[in-house]
């Protein structure tokens, strides 16, 4: 199930729940109260029998050690992966007092699913193995030209409206309203440039978006007008950074290049959602080529994505890069063992390398929000607001309040800091990272972007336990 027996911790556990009201229902499901006839195998399975409303009690069954990681089947009508009841079994795995053995036989109900599993594993294999069928080569190139004609038809028409709008002047487009934009993404849309309109949908929205606006607006002008400008040129590009403005207009990305075998621990994992689609970012760390690396998995809008692996394990596995200019995408490949525990992490780095490194990315990518960083030693602190300051008699206007979300995380030695980032203040994370810093240093990972630093994942000094903020 894991190497040499070890169990997963509850944090590690709870990482995997699709949302918060899943963590939480899951959480009063990690007792051995609601369940019988819960057992594991040393392959990695685990099943068990929840007691629920109905007369019959729900069958949950999870298989830890697939290559994608864990997988789930409950006779819940749930469509959550995983439910609240493989949650809840998991819990109680985790908690070693007993209550689910190892060494068990899984019972028939749990075995025809594995079997099944195992047969389709199998099948997948085989036809990975045979020859892949031969596409029609010519086929393919008239359909990437003729899809490259209408993204270059798209992306001359936004250049051109972009210029209207900022020959009138920028203040015209409060009063434009938000239904212009609309019809501009969905002609981006329509020349097969989902990137383009993703871009154009945001930038309609900074108008609304409170005071400042003017400033993110012009911002965001310029980052989608060097993006246009870029694929109008992608020809006078460098190879790696005409494919990363292939991927920034919406052209699919491709896995390339000879896989990379390491022992990659699990950082974060987290998602986010629009209308549209969920999308799951779970960060890597390989422990011998140093490299990071970032795993992407979709779902429709209402569902987690499939791909889940639990924050703070370590697998060896293999991954292949994705093309691009300082790409850290990959997609994850064989994986030889179930994943285990480690108390192995990245190291870290001083504020202002973490900055500087960002920096660098912008070079290969300008138009990323964030780059992955470890910061060292570092303690969460509240940022000094300037309206503290006092005046001669030392006293301060009533009317004034200090902004409850301004923090940063400051490096006791050189006194360098950064700033969190307005998202991450409003997230319960912050306050577990404060709580397990108690002003004490501590090792951070995160992503640190021009909105400031994102804290992901937390190590307090002389553990090695990853602690999950998302």
């Amino acid at each position: 199930m894991t190497q040499q027996g070890v169990r997963w911790t509850a944090d590690q556990v709870l990482a995997l729940a699709p949302d918060a009201p899943s963590r939480k229902a899951g959480s009063k499901l990690g007792v051995a109260g609601p369940w019988s006839e819960a057992g594991s195998t040393g392959e990695g399975a685990v099943w068990g029998l929840c007691k629920g409303s109905g007369s019959k009690p729900y069958q949950t069954i999870v298989d830890i050690a697939d290559v994608a990681g864990p997988a789930y089947k409950c006779s819940c009508p749930s469509r959550k992966f995983p439910c609240k009841h493989a949650l809840g079994l998991l819990l109680v795995w985790a908690g070693a007092d007993g209550t689910v053995p190892d060494g068990g036989e899984p019972p028939a109900w749990a075995e025809e699913w594995l079997a099944a599993r195992r047969k389709r594993a199998d099948a997948k294999q085989g036809s990975a193995a045979a020859p892949a069928a031969s596409a029609d080569p010519e086929a393919a190139r008239k359909r990437a030209e003729k899809r490259a004609e209408r993204i270059t038809a798209g992306a001359t028409e936004l250049e051109q409206r972009l210029s209207d709008l900022l020959r009138g002047g920028t203040a015209s487009a409060e009063q434009m309203g938000y239904g212009l934009w609309e019809e501009t993404a969905a002609r981006m849309v329509d020349a097969q440039a989902p990137g383009l309109a993703a871009r154009v949908r945001e930038l309609g929205a900074i108008p609304s978006s409170g005071p400042g606006w003017p400033v993110r607006f012009l911002e965001e002008c310029a980052l989608l007008h060097l993006l246009d400008q870029g694929w109008l040129h992608r020809d006078r590009l460098p190879d790696g950074l005409a494919a990363t403005v292939r991927s920034r207009v919406g052209l699919p990305a491709q896995a390339e290049g000879p896989p990379v075998r390491d022992r990659w621990v699990v950082l974060a994992q987290y998602d986010t959602a629009d209308s549209r689609l969920a999308t799951r970012r779970i960060w890597l760390y390989g422990t011998e080529s140093g490299r990071t690396a970032l795993l992407l998995s979709y779902g429709a809008a209402g569902r987690a994505p499939a791909l889940a692996l639990p924050v703070g394990l370590a697998l060896d596995a293999e991954v292949t890069g994705y093309t691009g200019a300082g790409q850290l995408r990959v997609e994850l490949g064989e994986q030889f063992t179930a994943p285990a525990p480690t108390a192995q992490r990245p190291p870290g780095v001083r504020p202002e390398e973490a900055a500087a490194r960002y920096g660098e990315a912008l070079g290969d990518d300008p138009w990323l929000e964030s780059w992955p960083v470890t910061l060292a030693e570092v303690i969460p602190t509240r940022a000094q607001d300037p309206r503290d300051a006092r005046d001669a008699r030392g006293t301060r206007d009533a009317r004034e309040t200090r902004d409850p979300g301004s923090w940063q995380l400051v490096d006791p030695v050189t006194d360098s800091a950064l700033p969190l980032a307005p998202s991450a203040t409003s997230r319960p994370g912050l306050w577990r990272l404060i709580a397990l810093s108690g002003g004490a240093p501590l090792t951070v990972f995160g992503e640190c972007g021009h909105r400031g630093f994102t804290p992901l994942a937390a190590w307090p000094k002389d553990s090695g336990e990853t602690v999950s903020l998302c």
